[in-house]
């Protein structure tokens, strides 16, 4: 395949240079003006340079297309999920081929089998739909379901939707037995909605100006909204909140919570209008949070995951009547090889999940017996954790598990027996494993540190150097990127191209340490790991710098951008998507939505210098050189408002002005959606393809 010069003429934005201020320091910002979504002269550039990224990667149109139907040719478009029990009712969805979203139905718990795939919804005997988000969605270009949540009854549905992507939702209650909504209708709130016992009583999050979800409301049916009332604020902006209802159904649990610090109430659901009590008052740098169990001999209990005193956290357990720190009683003590990450109560067992040798695991505990074991996974490389389980008491939980070729698969999971059992595995056409092999492997990065690689290519791949690979990488959050199953992925490997995760520090997969040394001051290490997961490849000869091309999104976006200034000859091409590049300008401003929240993670550069200096060493921005860089595609989303679309256009527009390379560089705005790109199936693997087409092109991978 040819790699065609780019087009002439390129989009230029102009220049008006902005002077920005801070600690004694300087930074002209030529592009600043880009902020101003009103603007008309901003929407023209992001559509100049959207027609220039189509004018660009018009000759990938026959490719994008194979690609599409290959994604497409692989679904079952018409289909439906394994149910989940919840008393006398499974739930589960389906889908319809030519239709973007799923179709969530209920049937009797008692039906047996799996829901006949290629029936109509709502035809089955006893099956009913509860919510069409076709029918929600009608023609409106972007459309994102929120919240779905049951009442304790399972008579009403609550459900929120937003039809922009800037995440600020409308919620509904919808009468399942009728079909149609109530007339209660709360605009602007925020994910999560829990029920009180009594089935009229309502809890939702709202979101500030800078969508941080800041207060908790109740809602009672049938009032209007206006007499909602108030149950939390939280006034320090690095903070947030979320509610839920406990599995046993015995209270509902409202949580305040930063980066690094945690305090959570709880209310009885048979009581919600009375007062909150809280379970531990907050404590700087003290995380937890808090599972109900009920019991005939031990009466109601909060089991607690907490980092007091445990860097990589451990379980206690403390009487409901009273939970707090003085009366906490070890279950789990800390382990430091093993980061304890959640915990799920059921009647007789807690499932723990936790992460050892970069790996999740699953631990049972018998409460009675005090026996544990570690559920045992089929793969070297995997991610496995709980599904929807909706029942209490139950001594069998739902498990889901994937692979990098491994396609998703439910298994029902005996915690005495010890025993898992297929219920569905995702139907992949054509697809045979035995073509591929999927392995762990090791990077040394440049202080020492071991960092984990998760590989998947064509069984019996030669390591001469020739083949051409996408390496993947996210680093940020204490987010852990395990290795899944991927229908796109497919299209990539088919072609010989290697398919590997860097699993850089910043990210969750080997513990809190782990973390830690990834953010803030240490930040540098998630990109100097991922170079060096970059170098170890080509060493192994996995590939060459020539056919590496190098994917990542948001704050992965980030970790591209960086690696593109710190080793632009390691690779052919990047495909940074919705980058946070101008990390330091965004940080800056505390009016933006989620900065406040985010300097936990990032430092705080507008009071201290030292954060300043650091986060401007390597923001991709600020650190653009005249240099060659890689080919690259950068997307946006207009109404994102977890990354602001300027900073990628920014970026962009700073890369064209200074770069000394000629290399395709594309930028494309999504003009109807926000952080997560297009919001149908079709559309979102209409977008998948854009990308395999870009990478494959970009690495000289002919048809085959």
């Amino acid at each position: 395949m040819s790699h065609p010069a780019p087009p002439p003429a390129a989009p230029v934005a102009p220049r008006r240079p902005t002077v920005l201020r801070h600690h004694d320091d300087e930074r002209v910002d030529d592009w600043y003006w880009l902020r101003e979504r009103d603007d008309p002269a901003v929407r023209a550039y992001l559509e100049a340079e959207n027609d220039y990224t189509a004018t660009a990667l018009a000759h990938l149109a026959p490719l994008r297309e194979r690609l599409f139907e290959e994604i497409r040719g692989r679904i079952r478009e018409t289909d439906a999920s394994a149910p989940v029990t919840k008393g006398p009712h499974g739930y589960f969805t389906r889908t319809r081929e030519g239709l973007q979203y799923p179709v969530h139905c209920r049937r009797p718990a008692a039906t047996p089998g799996l829901p006949d795939p290629d029936a109509e919804p709502g035809t089955a005997p006893g099956e009913i739909v509860l919510l069409d988000e076709n029918a929600l969605a009608g023609d409106s270009g972007y459309f994102a379901l929120g919240a779905l949540s049951r009442s304790p009854d399972q008579a009403l549905v609550a459900y929120s939707t937003d039809f922009t992507g800037g995440e600020r939702y409308t919620l509904r209650v919808r009468d399942v037995a009728a079909g149609a909504d109530l007339p209660d209708a709360i605009p602007d709130t925020y994910y999560g909605v829990a029920w009180a016992n009594d089935g009229a009583t309502l809890f939702y999050t709202r979101p500030d100006d800078a969508m941080r979800p800041w207060q908790i409301w109740r809602h009672r049916l049938g009032t209007p909204v206006a007499d909602d009332v108030l149950v939390l604020q939280e006034d320090d902006e690095r903070y947030y909140v979320s509610v839920e209802r406990t599995r046993s159904g015995a209270f509902l649990v409202l949580t305040s919570g930063s980066k690094l610090t945690t305090e959570v109430w709880f209310v009885d659901a048979d009581a919600p209008d009375g007062p909150l009590t809280v379970v531990e008052p907050r404590r700087e740098g003290v995380e937890y949070h808090v599972e109900h169990h009920r019991s005939p001999t031990h009466g109601d209990r909060f089991f607690v995951i907490t980092n007091d005193d445990a860097e990589s956290f451990r379980l206690v357990v403390a009487p409901v009547a009273s939970p707090g720190r003085t009366h906490w009683t070890e279950v789990i003590a800390h382990r430091d090889d093993v980061r304890l990450d959640d915990v799920d109560a059921f009647a007789g067992h807690l499932v723990i999940s936790e992460r050892a040798s970069a790996l999740e695991q699953i631990r049972v505990l018998d409460l009675d017996s005090g026996d544990e074991h570690v559920v045992v996974m089929p793969d070297e490389v995997y991610s496995a954790g709980l599904g929807g389980n909706l029942e209490f008491d139950t001594a069998t939980v739902r498990l889901e598990y994937t692979s990098l070729v491994a396609p998703a698969s439910s298994y029902d999971y005996d915690l005495d027996r010890r025993t898992m059992t297929l219920v569905r595995e995702q139907p992949v056409a054509g697809y045979d494993r035995s073509r591929l092999e999927s392995h762990r492997e090791w990077a040394t990065a440049a202080d020492g540190t071991r960092v984990p690689i998760s590989i998947v290519h064509r069984r019996g791949l030669p390591l001469d150097g020739t083949a051409p690979m996408l390496l993947y990488g996210y680093g940020a959050y204490e987010i852990s990127v395990d290795p899944t199953f991927s229908v796109g992925r497919l299209s990539l490997l088919d072609r010989g191209v290697v398919f590997a995760i860097a699993h850089v520090r910043g990210g969750g997969e080997c513990g809190r340490r782990w973390y830690d040394d990834g953010k803030i001051l240490h930040k540098r290490n998630s990109f100097s790991d991922f170079v060096a997961c970059a170098e170890y490849l080509v060493q192994r000869g996995y590939t060459s710098p020539g056919r590496l091309a190098a994917r990542g999104g948001s704050a992965g976006g980030l970790l591209m951008g960086a690696v593109a200034n710190l080793a632009p000859a390691d690779f052919r091409a990047i495909v940074a998507e919705v980058p946070f590049v101008d990390c330091l300008t965004t940080i800056l401003d505390p009016s933006l939505p989620l900065t406040v929240t985010e300097w936990e993670e990032w430092g705080n550069p507008l009071d201290d210098p030292a954060v300043y200096e650091y986060m401007k060493s390597y923001s991709p921005f600020d650190n653009v050189v005249a240099t060659d860089y890689p080919a690259m595609l950068v997307t946006a989303g207009i109404h994102d408002p977890r990354v602001q679309y300027w900073e990628p256009a920014k970026w962009v527009a700073r890369l064209r002005a200074t770069r000394t390379d000629d290399r395709l560089l594309v930028l494309r705005t999504e003009m109807d959606s926000g952080h997560s790109g297009p919001s149908g199936r079709y559309d979102a693997w209409r977008d998948e393809a854009f990308v395999l087409a870009f990478v494959l092109d970009q690495l000289g991978v002919t048809e085959t």
